[in-house]
C-alpha cells in the first residue's frame, strides 16, 4: 500500500514538475496564437474599409482587387499560425519534430502522385489572382456558369447566380473567363420596330431617349459615353431591329438597359411608333382570288 502512495506521490510530482516547466510555455502558446488571430482579423478589416467607398457606390476595381487579396492572405497567414503552433507545441511537448517532417515530405510526395487535379486547381488559382482576371464583386461567366464571384482563393472559386444557387468551381476546370465587368461594362440593345414605320424618325427618338437617360442625376454617374446608335441590326420576320450600346461602369449595365427599354415605350406609345410582334396572315383563296380572311398570333 506504501508502495503505491509512494509511486502516485513520485507521479504527480513529475506532473508538477511538468507543468511548471512547459504548462506556461503551452498556455502561452495558446494564448499568442490567439492573439495573433485577433490582430490578424483586425489588420484585415481595417484594410477593406480603407477601400470601401463611403457612398455604398458600385465597387471600384481597387476596392474588389484589394477584398479578393486580402482574403487569400487571411487565409494563408491564419493557416501558417496554425502551422506554427502545432510544430511549437509538438516540440514542446518533447517530440522529435524531424522525424516527422521527414515521414511528412515522404508520404506528401505518395500523395502529391494522386492529388494531380488539386495541384492543377492551386496553379490555376494563383494565375488567376496574379492576373487580376476575376475579383469578389464581378459578374462572371467559367466552366459555363454564370454568377456574381462571392470569393476566390488558390483552390476553387465560388459564384451566386441569380437564383440564390452557390456554384463552387475547382480552380483547374476553369479555361475561360468571361467577365462582364472588368473595368467598364457595356448595355447592349436592340429594340424591334414595324416595317411601316419611318427608320429616320425612329432613330431620331431612340438618340433623344438616350441623351435624356444620360442627363437623368439617377443614371449620369453609371454611363461613362453617350449612347452609339449602331443603326439597323438585321430584318426580322415581322420587325426591323435597330441595335444600340451604353458605355456604363461595372454592374450598372443592366439597370441601364432596363431603364432605357422602359423610356421607349413609353416615347414609342407617345410618337404612335409600333412595336410589332410575331404574327400570320391566313388567306383564302375565292372566285375574285386570295383575299386575307384572319390574323393569328404567331405565338
Amino acid at each position: 500500500m506504501a508502495g503505491n502512495e509512494t509511486v502516485v506521490t513520485g507521479v504527480w510530482k513529475s506532473a508538477q514538475a511538468w507543468i511548471a516547466s512547459h504548462g506556461l510555455r503551452l498556455v502561452l502558446i495558446v494564448v499568442a496564437a490567439w492573439i495573433a488571430k485577433k490582430v490578424l482579423v483586425a489588420a484585415i478589416k481595417t484594410i477593406e474599409r480603407h477601400f470601401e467607398q463611403e457612398n455604398g457606390g458600385v465597387p471600384t476595381e481597387t476596392e474588389k482587387r484589394a477584398k479578393t487579396l486580402t482574403s487569400i492572405i487571411h487565409t494563408t497567414l491564419l493557416v501558417a499560425i496554425y502551422a506554427i503552433v502545432l510544430i511549437t507545441i509538438i516540440s514542446e511537448l518533447g517530440i522529435q519534430i524531424g522525424p516527422l517532417l521527414a515521414g511528412a515530405g515522404i508520404a506528401g510526395l505518395a500523395i502529391g502522385f494522386g492529388a494531380q487535379s488539386l495541384v492543377k486547381d492551386v496553379i490555376n488559382g494563383f494565375f488567376l489572382l496574379l492576373e487580376n482576371q476575376i475579383r469578389v464583386g464581378d459578374v462572371v461567366e467559367i466552366a459555363g456558369v454564370g454568377g456574381l464571384v462571392e470569393s476566390v482563393n488558390l483552390r476553387t472559386t465560388r459564384l451566386r447566380d441569380l437564383q440564390g444557387r452557390l456554384h463552387i468551381i475547382p480552380n483547374g476546370t476553369i479555361e475561360t473567363v468571361t467577365n462582364f465587368t472588368k473595368d467598364w461594362s457595356r448595355a447592349l440593345i436592340e429594340i424591334g420596330v414595324a416595317y411601316k414605320e419611318d427608320i429616320d424618325r425612329v432613330i431620331e427618338i431612340l438618340k433623344s431617349v438616350g441623351e435624356e437617360l444620360r442627363n437623368d442625376p439617377a443614371f449620369s454617374g453609371a454611363i461613362l459615353e453617350p449612347m452609339t446608335m449602331q443603326g439597323i441590326d438585321s430584318f426580322g420576320d415581322s420587325s426591323v431591329n435597330l441595335r444600340m450600346f451604353f458605355k456604363t461602369v461595372p454592374l450598372k449595365q443592366w439597370d441601364v438597359a432596363r431603364e432605357f427599354r422602359r423610356r421607349v415605350k413609353k416615347a414609342f406609345d407617345a410618337a404612335g411608333i409600333e412595336i410589332p410582334f410575331p404574327h400570320r396572315t391566313v388567306y383564302l383563296r375565292t372566285e375574285d382570288g386570295l383575299v386575307p380572311k384572319v390574323d393569328i398570333n404567331a405565338h
